[in-house]
């Protein structure tokens, strides 16, 4: 059995709006084991982008305990979060999020100035991701040359050019159309199973979560 990488337990999730508090997260206890792949699904507003920015540490549960990656995200300072956080997670969003002024490559090369590699270190690490994903021959292309689908793989390839300990995804195949959605699916199953990066992936997308080892619901804050 697979050690856990996400370890979260009797984990809530309140937001104050002036006097009122507000829950989102209600009792959330969930282990997920290294080298899988979860989809989390359910209706708008249940919390599923919620769960996944506080695995991310982009935000701090309110109460319980949150482990990811062998460390408690919610005791990190700020500082040592931006650091864990570019070692540890690599997050695919639906909107792609590409600079538009930048090349693929440039894109792709983003998170790596922040580490200390040399030019030639990043620029192996870039073509790499980019060869994954399928875009050797569009290094050179800027957003606005490539298709939706193009987008997201170079997104893709920005999120694990840092070989990140997991990769959480927010609704990959929201913008896509039908095609692009499945060779994206294919792509991102493709790197769990060949690659056994521990996906957490956020969908409404059946078809999507097809594609997990692993659905589990969200409703109303909770976990079924």
């Amino acid at each position: 059995m697979a050690e856990s990488i996400v370890k979260i337990s009797n984990l809530y999730k309140e937001y104050a709006r002036d006097n009122m508090r507000i829950p989102v997260l209600n009792d959330i206890n969930l282990d997920v084991p290294e080298g899988e792949f979860l989809a989390l699904m359910g209706p708008s507003g249940s919390g599923k982008t919620t769960l996944l920015n506080l695995i991310a540490g982009i935000d701090r549960p309110t109460s319980g305990d949150l482990s990811v990656a062998g460390e408690s995200v919610a005791q990190l300072t700020e500082g040592q979060l931006a650091k864990w956080r570019s070692h540890h997670i690599g997050f695919i969003f639906q909107f792609y999020n590409l600079i538009p002024v930048l090349t693929a490559f440039e894109n792709v090369e983003l998170p790596l100035l922040l580490t200390k590699l040399s030019k030639r270190e990043r620029r192996e690490h870039v073509e790499t991701a980019l060869s994954i994903v399928g875009l050797s021959d569009r290094m050179s292309h800027y957003p606005r040359q490539l298709s939706g689908g193009q987008e997201q793989r170079v997104a893709i390839a920005r999120a694990i050019v840092t070989d990140p300990s997991i990769l959480l995804a927010d609704e990959p195949t929201g913008d896509l159309d039908r095609q692009s959605a499945e060779d994206i699916m294919t792509l991102v199953a493709r790197l769990n199973s060949e690659f056994n990066k521990t996906i957490i992936m956020v969908t409404h997308d059946p078809r999507a979560a097809e594609k997990a080892r692993v659905i589990r619901q969200l409703d109303k804050g909770e976990l079924q």
